[in-house]
């Protein structure tokens, strides 16, 4: 059961701002879905529907259902890039609904979609993982203050996740400030 204290705080303001963070990351990778399945636009409404909310939209069944069928765009895309644009975009949506829980595996709501991103592009030159950290690096620099603060609210990215895993530690690690050697 989880108590008082295993919960954050949480504002509607501070969830917009985390969702505009993960629309940002996602949207850049947007075309490497598109040029994989061009008549599928799934992905770019899960990106629609997150900039809504950030914008001051509600909070309810549109960033659900886009989300649900940008995850669906990833499974029938034709290469694992255009997949992970897909999923990125499916995380946008979803950064909505991060969870005032003091869990790591919360992070993902934030960071995923900067994962998944940094990811895609990855593949796209041919796994340079330079690429990624590329993206990563991006993604970082664009954070804003509200997101840095959000993030440290929460326990540090748990391990496991495969290369997005990874990716996501690695934004985790860039985003915060490193603490004083004893």
């Amino acid at each position: 059961m989880t108590g008082d204290e295993d919960r954050i705080a949480l504002s509607t303001q501070d969830l917009r701002e985390v969702t505009a963070f993960a629309a940002a990351c996602a949207e850049v990778v947007l075309e490497v879905f598109e040029a994989d399945q061009p008549d599928d636009s799934r992905p770019r409404d899960a990106v629609g529907a997150a900039w809504e909310f950030a914008r001051g939209g509600g909070r309810g069944r549109s960033l659900r259902d886009t989300a649900w069928a940008a995850m669906k765009a990833a499974k029938a895309a034709d290469t694992a890039a255009a997949s992970e644009a897909a999923r990125a975009a499916m995380s946008a949506a979803g950064a909505a609904y991060l969870h005032p829980l003091a869990k790591a595996t919360q992070v993902k709501h934030i960071l995923g979609a900067g994962a998944h991103a940094a990811r895609a592009a990855e593949l796209v030159a041919g796994h340079d993982p330079g690429v990624a950290a590329e993206h990563v690096e991006r993604a970082v620099r664009h954070a804003t203050p509200v997101v840095v603060e959000v993030l440290k609210r929460f326990p540090a990215a748990p391990v496991g996740g495969g290369r997005v895993g990874e990716l996501i530690r690695m934004l985790d690690a860039g985003l915060r400030p490193p603490t004083p050697a004893e």
